[in-house]
């Protein structure tokens, strides 16, 4: 696999975040694959004076999209998005996967400890 990985042949399918539904008679469902475009939507819809259903639907992984949803945003090369995986990518994955579920428990107090100030209790359940 590696040498795949440094050769740049490596993709990964992006599924998104969120599943945004518009009201009225025009209805919509808009995908969006960032917190930062979330917020661009909701803020052009409601210039727009398009009201949205609530709450906003936060995928979590691919377990909670259903299979037309999941052939729709993440299968069809027409609408899917793809990210190129690194070797950098593939370290620092191995490097975080290591933290959190390795042997080693120093590292991983640590990283929860100088984390905290950065937790956000009302995004625990988003």
């Amino acid at each position: 696999m590696r040498p795949l990985v440094e050769a740049g042949r490596v993709y990964a399918a992006v599924p998104p975040l969120h599943r945004v539904e518009t009201s009225g008679k025009n209805k919509q469902v808009i995908y969006t694959y960032s917190q930062q475009e979330l917020v661009e939507l909701l803020k052009k819809l409601e210039q727009q004076g398009k009201s949205y259903k609530q709450p906003i639907q936060r995928y979590k992984g691919l377990g909670e999209m259903d299979a037309d949803q999941l052939a729709e945003t993440t299968m069809q090369p027409a609408n899917r998005m793809l990210r190129r995986i690194t070797a950098a990518d593939a370290e620092a994955g191995e490097r975080t996967f290591e933290l959190l579920m390795g042997n080693e428990v120093a590292p991983r107090r640590d990283f929860i400890v100088e984390s905290a100030d950065n937790f956000d209790r009302e995004k625990i359940d988003a």
